[in-house]
């Protein structure tokens, strides 16, 4: 991977972690409990748990993804970045562009069905 196609990554990846990090503050600040109130009906006090349990769920997958950025730029300046888990190709670049933790080319991906 040239030095250049290296640096965008990186720049990427910081980026990415910016955003994912002020998601995950609002989302935080979404999570408090909802306590039942008085003047909500049932189905309203549920269809709230339901909003919260998509924030939840929300929530979850932007730590996971935020922790795999960061593993990804931890890794960027070895060798083990940009090579497939399974095939040990290099993955594309343009791949790394969209997904740049990503961790198997898009042949591989498919095949394991992930």
């Amino acid at each position: 991977m040239k030095e250049k196609d290296k640096e965008l990554l990186k720049t990427t990846i910081k980026e990415e972690i910016e955003l994912l990090t002020q998601d995950i503050f609002t989302l935080e600040e979404q999570l408090r409990p909802i306590k039942k109130d008085c003047t909500l009906d049932n189905t309203a006090h549920q269809s709230l748990k339901l909003d919260q349990n998509i924030t939840i769920q929300r929530y979850e997958e932007a730590k996971k993804r935020l922790n795999r950025l960061k593993s990804a730029y931890l890794k960027i300046d070895t060798k083990e970045y940009g090579v497939c888990k399974e095939c040990e190709e290099k993955i594309s670049l343009e791949r790394l562009k969209l997904i740049p933790e990503s961790l198997y080319c898009v042949d591989c991906m498919n095949e394991l069905g992930l």
